[in-house]
């Protein structure tokens, strides 16, 4: 290449690149695309919209006026406000320690304190004293809801901050929590 100029060569080079890069578009452009069509779904007649059940009714067995019914099987709770229509209802993780069945009053109440498992919580509501540990519903600060370990003696009803809100914002000292098996 000692003779030919550099601006020959760099055009010759250019121009081989070009048509290897052509050739190739070309050979690609009869090949099929990377990505296949999208599938659709075959058509159903039965495929509508569901709507959630509705939530179970209050117990009937639960008394009458405004109250917290907690049901042991269900791991479930109503609010009951003065009327009998349910605020909310929800389910709720017990602790190790359940709460005994029968009508029972609220006797205390903490904004914020330490669980026996060691967490944050809030809005404690105390209803029962058993087995040397008091049971009530509370609520995570970090608003995780996970059953308590095993070793753990602790009576702690856990359920998303919201819904133990709603317990906190419906309950004095006196208020009535009727537990259900």
């Amino acid at each position: 290449m000692s003779g030919i100029p550099s601006w020959a060569a760099v055009t010759g080079l250019t121009g081989a690149a070009l048509a290897v890069v052509s050739v190739l578009a070309i050979q690609a452009g009869g090949s099929p695309s990377a990505a296949p069509p999208p599938v659709r779904p075959p058509h159903t007649a039965t495929a509508r919209p569901t709507t959630p059940p509705p939530p179970p009714p209050v117990p009937a067995n639960s008394g009458t006026g405004k109250r917290i019914v907690y049901s042991l099987s269900q791991q479930r709770v109503w609010v009951v406000p003065p009327g009998g229509a349910p605020v909310a209802t929800f389910t709720v993780v017990p602790g190790t320690v359940p709460a005994k069945p029968g009508t029972h009053y609220v006797s205390g109440r903490t904004p914020s304190t330490v669980g026996g498992d060691g967490a944050r919580i809030e809005h404690v509501v105390y209803f029962e004293y058993t087995a040397e540990t008091w049971v009530a519903f509370s609520a995570r600060t970090d608003d995780k809801v996970v059953a308590p370990g095993r070793s753990l003696h602790t009576g702690g009803i856990r359920a998303h901050r919201a819904d133990i809100a709603r317990i906190w914002n419906n309950t004095v000292h006196g208020s009535t929590v009727v537990v259900l098996k």
